[in-house]
């Protein structure tokens, strides 16, 4: 049986993984020009809100868990930013299903993250 961690509990890592599979659905979308561009990009960023929890969830104190719940908050405004180039672009449609998720669970996660961060604060 494996190990259960502390972040694995915690309903900001969940729901960064689903904006995570989301992120990868989407990317899968884009033209291949953008491959080292939005879509390293965005992958990258979406990457960095799962990780950032699980290393600030260790038993640190406090305003260390703070301080990579931070990143974790800049890492998915990144995500979003390039979310916009890439329906400004053109590249989505944004009446795809695949952007009704992002921005609900993007939205939802976000704010998780802003009330988790207010409550260790």
């Amino acid at each position: 049986m494996s190990q259960v961690y502390k972040f694995e509990k915690l309903e900001v890592w969940q729901l960064s993984l689903e904006l995570s599979d989301i992120v990868y659905e989407l990317d899968k979308l884009l033209p291949i020009s953008e491959q080292f561009n939005l879509s390293s990009q965005i992958k990258r960023a979406v990457t960095s809100i799962s990780l950032n929890i699980a290393e600030g969830s260790t038993n640190s104190s406090k305003l260390e868990f703070a301080k990579f719940l931070r990143i974790s908050i800049r890492s998915y405004l990144e995500v979003y930013a390039c979310y916009l180039l890439i329906k400004r672009r053109g590249f989505v449609s944004p009446n795809l299903p695949i952007c009704n998720s992002f921005e609900e669970l993007g939205s939802k996660l976000f704010a998780k993250l802003q009330a988790l961060l207010k409550s260790i604060n």
